[in-house]
C-alpha cells in the first residue's frame, strides 16, 4: 500500500489568525480546559496543530482548536497539509476518536503516574481519573472474561429405540397420552 505524506511544511503561527473549522464537533468542558492549561504550563507546546492553507493564504484548523483557542497570542506550531475540504473533513471526523480506540495498560499508566510529578491540580486530578478508569476497565474486562457457571438442571429422560417410524409415532402417542412430554427425535 502506497501512503501519502501529506505535510507541506510544519510554521510557527500566531494561534488567533488560525481559523476554526466551521464543521469541528468537538466540545471542549471546563475540566478539560483546565488541564490543558495545566500542561501548557508545566511544559508547553510538544504538538503541533494541524492545518489546511486556503488559497488567499489563511490556515484553517483541522485539530488544535482548544490549544488555539486558549493560547491565542501565542506562536504555535502548525503542520500545513496538502489536502481537500473533503480530506480535512474526513481528518476532523477520525482524527480524535482513532485516538480514542487505543486500549490502556494499566501498570505502565501506573509507573508513568508515580515517576511524573505536576504542579497543577487539574492535571494531576486527570491522572489520578486515568488511574481509576483504567483499574475499573480491566476489572470489567476481568468480570466479562471470567468463566461463569452455568447451572444445569437435573433431567430425567428415556430413550426408546422403535423398528420404524410407525411405531414411533405411535410410542409417541401413547407416552404424551400418559402425560409425559415427549420429543421425537431421528437419527
Amino acid at each position: 500500500m502506497q501512503i501519502r505524506d501529506r505535510i507541506k511544511e510544519l510554521r510557527r503561527v500566531r494561534a488567533g489568525d488560525l481559523i476554526p473549522h466551521t464543521k469541528n464537533w468537538r466540545t471542549h468542558p471546563d475540566a478539560q480546559r483546565d488541564v490543558l492549561r495545566g500542561v501548557l504550563a508545566d511544559i508547553g507546546y510538544a504538538d503541533a496543530l494541524l492545518v489546511r492553507e486556503f488559497p488567499d493564504g489563511g490556515l484553517q484548523i483541522i485539530d488544535g482548536h482548544l490549544r488555539a483557542e486558549t493560547t491565542p497570542d501565542a506562536q504555535v506550531p502548525v503542520l500545513v497539509l496538502d489536502i481537500s475540504e473533503e480530506e480535512a473533513e474526513k481528518i476532523l471526523l477520525t482524527h480524535d476518536p482513532l485516538a480514542a480506540m487505543a486500549s490502556a495498560d494499566q501498570e505502565k499508566i501506573h509507573e508513568l503516574v508515580q515517576a511524573s510529578e505536576f504542579e497543577n491540580e487539574h492535571v494531576t486530578e486527570m491522572l489520578a481519573q486515568l488511574e481509576r478508569d483504567a483499574q475499573q476497565a480491566n476489572q470489567v474486562l476481568d468480570e466479562a472474561l471470567a468463566p461463569s457457571e452455568v447451572e444445569i438442571p437435573e433431567l430425567y429422560q428415556v430413550v426408546i429405540q422403535c423398528e420404524n417410524e410407525e411405531e414411533q409415532q405411535a410410542m409417541f402417542e401413547r407416552m404424551r397420552k400418559e402425560g409425559y412430554r415427549c420429543r421425537v427425535l431421528t437419527l
